[in-house]
């Protein structure tokens, strides 16, 4: 036996600069749905002007939480993870900086874009070819840093964490690439390869997976690791772990067709989207109880560890939205819930409640030890975040869920004749106390990641980022 100390184990600079990004487009992202929610509020927000309007802003806002703010929390905490696990550092500093570089470009392009109304009109695939193509680059390398660093692992054993990551990066490159298929007619517009019911199809086939693989196989591979590290206990199943793993991938690729009831779809299609999906249900419960239960012996730590707290809560509101999201798919709920207020609180359930809460827990157990630091600057203000994010959520899905269901009913409400009961414009006006409250809750949220974001200033300012790589230092132990 021999042993070797690499004095630069891990390349934690690109974890650094995603984690950072991480918490700026994460206010962002966040601060602009404030925004559009208060425009639904006081339309006076719109100022009259194109690019500032709810219909030019609200893709904006979704491509900078998603794909801005959750993207880069993927990057940093994959790159974190699958060094950690693997034992060695990643494949290619270089491959790995371009794709934060390239990352980066692709958010500045949207963000340069979508105001100005430059979009394919697909949602969460709103972005036109050149920005697409450019997209695609970074991800492929993405890819090859991640299994390359895989592939060159010191340890036999691959972390269930990876199998969830490499999933996802896996399949968010085939979404990405089928669905994008398109003819450009200019550097600013292209029509979709697809056309009809077909391309509604192949559009909700990519966005329910961007749900189902994006914001949610990549997030639980984060959960894989930083909930046992946080809990400083063991995964409770690995063998559940295992079949959680396989049976998500398997059936979560078939749900897109419940976007789609009631819709030109051929009602096989429809059925087979809402059946996949209500079986989805076992799958999803099997990995939050997995979470839940690592924490066997350790709750009493949820007490004075506000960050174990961010990452146990998430799995709450991830198991909640697992079961709304199956019965929202059956047709007959689906007959009230479409079109409503109830699919936005249901969608914001996964992502406040879900993925930012999993990834802000996740950066806050990984930020001191990229920058050399035993903690954050601050557990009180942590505490004070954990606090406004969850009130922040409860307030923004309650209210949706009151509206959803009220503009439902009064959509539905027919009088003897058979006429309308109420007008849209009365549905409007019932629905004008939950986006006040909405707002509320959205700023609830805005304004803990602002407390974050002093927090981290703070630990950065009085970090050593040497140190942390010093302590990095692995004794890679082989056999000769």
């Amino acid at each position: 036996m021999s042993t070797a100390i690499r004095p630069t184990a891990y390349n934690y600079k690109v974890v650094r600069q995603f984690a950072i990004m991480t918490v700026v487009w994460g206010i962002l992202g966040m601060g602009l749905g404030v925004f559009i929610a208060s425009q639904l509020v006081w339309p006076e927000l719109n100022f009259g002007l194109p690019w500032t309007t709810f219909g030019r802003l609200r893709p904006l806002h979704t491509n900078l939480v998603i794909f801005a703010f959750g993207g880069c929390a993927l990057f940093a905490t994959s790159y974190y993870v699958v060094q950690r696990t693997c034992q060695t550092r990643l494949i290619s500093d270089s491959l790995a900086a371009f794709t934060f570089w390239g990352w980066q470009a692709v958010i500045v392009g949207a963000i340069v874009t979508l105001p100005l109304g430059y979009t394919t009109t697909k949602e969460y695939a709103e972005l036109e070819w050149p920005l697409a193509i450019l997209l695609a680059i970074v991800w492929v390398t993405y890819g090859l840093v991640f299994f390359g660093t895989i592939t060159k692992r010191k340890t036999k054993h691959i972390y269930v964490g990876n199998w969830f990551y490499g999933a996802f990066i896996v399949v968010t490159a085939m979404l990405h690439i089928v669905n994008h298929a398109s003819l450009p007619v200019s550097f600013f517009k292209s029509y979709s390869a697809y056309a009809g019911a077909t391309d509604a199809m192949i559009q909700w086939w990519y966005g329910h997976n961007a749900v189902g693989f994006f914001l949610t196989t990549g997030f639980l591979g984060m959960m894989y690791y930083f909930v046992p590290k946080q809990a400083e206990r063991p995964i409770y199943s690995y063998r559940l772990s295992i079949v959680h793993f396989w049976a998500l991938i398997t059936l979560y690729i078939w749900a897109g067709p419940h976007h789609l009831h009631y819709t030109a779809l051929p009602d096989w299609a429809q059925s087979l989207g809402m059946a996949m999906s209500i079986i989805l249900l076992a799958p999803s419960w099997g990995g939050m109880i997995n979470g839940m239960m690592t924490l066997s012996g350790a709750w009493h730590k949820l007490r004075t560890d506000p960050i174990l707290r961010f990452l146990v809560v998430s799995l709450a509101f991830y198991g909640m939205s697992t079961f709304e999201g199956p019965m929202m798919a059956i047709k007959t709920v689906n007959s009230l819930s479409h079109y409503t207020d109830w699919t936005i609180g249901h969608v914001h359930a996964g992502a406040l409640g879900w993925v930012a809460m999993i990834s802000i827990g996740a950066l806050y157990h990984l930020i001191p030890k990229v920058f050399g630091r035993q903690q954050m600057h601050s557990i009180g203000l942590i505490n004070t975040h954990f606090w406004l994010a969850t009130i922040g959520t409860v307030l923004y899905i309650a209210s949706m869920w009151v509206n959803g269901i009220t503009q439902g009913l009064m959509w539905r409400a027919i009088n003897d004749d058979g006429t309308l009961t109420y007008s849209f414009v009365e549905a409007l006006q019932a629905s004008h106390p939950g986006f006040i409250v909405r707002a509320l809750g959205g700023a609830f949220f805005a304004t803990g990641m602002l407390i974050m974001a002093y927090n981290v200033f703070r630990t950065v300012r009085a970090s050593n980022p040497a140190e942390a790589e010093a302590a990095a230092q692995i004794a890679v132990v082989g056999a000769h």
